[in-house]
C-alpha cells in the first residue's frame, strides 16, 4: 500500500508535469490567457516569424485566426504536419499534444478557445423559432458544428440591422472595429464600440443587434453546446 508521502509526491509530480504542458507556461512569451471561466479557457496567441514553441498540450479547442500564416506542428513521435490559414478563419482541434514553428514572414495572431467543463441545458438550449441562423440567414451562417460547440460567422454591412433573436452561452471574437447598438426584449438598448481582435464572454441571451457604424463588421461566435 503506497504511503501519504508517496501518495503526495506523485500527485505533485503529476501537478508539475500538467503546468509543464500547459501552453501558457512553456510559452509565456507568446501564449496569454485572455480570459478563463469553469467552461472555456481563452488564450491569445503572439508569434513572431520563424519562432518556435515548447512541446505543449491542448484540449478539445477552436482556433480563430487573426492574422494569416503557416505553422509547422510536431507530436511526441517525431512527426510533423504543416497547417496554413487564412485571416479570419476558424478551425477545430481534439485535444493534442505538439511543438509547434512559424513558418511565416509576418507576425502571427490567433485566438483559441479552450473547452472546459461542458455546459448545462439552461446555458445551451435555443429554441429554433429564436435561432439566429434560422431567422437572420443574410448575417448568420454556421461556420462548423460538432456535440460541443457550433461556430457562426456574423457579417453586417453598415447600418445593417438583425431581427430579435437568441444565442447561448457563447465567445465572441471580433475580426474588425465597429459599433453596434443591441437591444434587448424588453426595449432597452445599449452602444458597444468593437475593436479587432477583442474577445468576449457572454451568456445566454436573446438580443436585436444593429449595425450603426459606417463600415461593415465581421465577428466569429463560439456558441457552447
Amino acid at each position: 500500500m503506497r504511503g501519504p508521502l508517496v501518495l503526495f509526491i506523485l500527485s505533485g509530480l503529476a501537478c508539475a508535469t500538467a503546468l509543464a504542458q500547459d501552453p501558457a507556461t512553456v510559452a509565456g512569451n507568446q501564449c496569454k490567457v485572455g480570459f478563463e471561466n469553469e467552461y472555456v479557457r481563452v488564450l491569445h496567441w503572439t508569434t513572431s516569424p520563424h519562432e518556435k514553441t515548447a512541446m505543449h498540450e491542448h484540449p478539445a479547442m477552436v482556433t480563430v485566426a487573426l492574422s494569416g500564416g503557416k505553422e509547422r506542428f510536431t507530436s511526441p513521435d517525431g512527426k510533423s504536419s504543416i497547417v496554413e490559414n487564412k485571416a479570419g478563419q476558424a478551425s477545430w482541434s481534439n485535444p493534442e499534444k505538439h511543438s509547434s514553428e512559424d513558418l511565416s514572414d509576418k507576425r502571427g495572431e490567433v485566438i483559441q478557445v479552450e473547452l472546459k467543463k461542458k455546459p448545462g441545458a439552461a446555458m445551451t438550449a435555443l429554441p429554433s423559432a429564436e435561432d439566429s441562423v434560422k431567422v437572420d440567414p443574410k448575417h448568420y451562417r454556421v461556420d462548423f458544428q460538432n456535440d460541443r460547440v457550433r461556430v457562426v460567422r456574423i457579417k453586417y454591412g453598415p447600418n445593417e440591422k438583425s431581427v430579435m433573436h437568441a444565442h447561448p452561452a457563447s465567445v465572441a471574437i471580433y475580426l474588425t472595429d465597429g459599433q453596434a447598438k443591441m437591444t434587448l426584449p424588453d426595449g432597452k438598448s445599449s452602444m458597444t464600440n468593437i475593436k479587432a481582435g477583442q474577445v468576449q464572454w457572454t451568456e445566454a441571451q436573446k438580443h436585436l443587434p444593429e449595425n450603426v457604424g459606417g463600415k461593415p463588421f465581421e465577428l466569429v461566435l463560439v456558441e457552447l453546446r
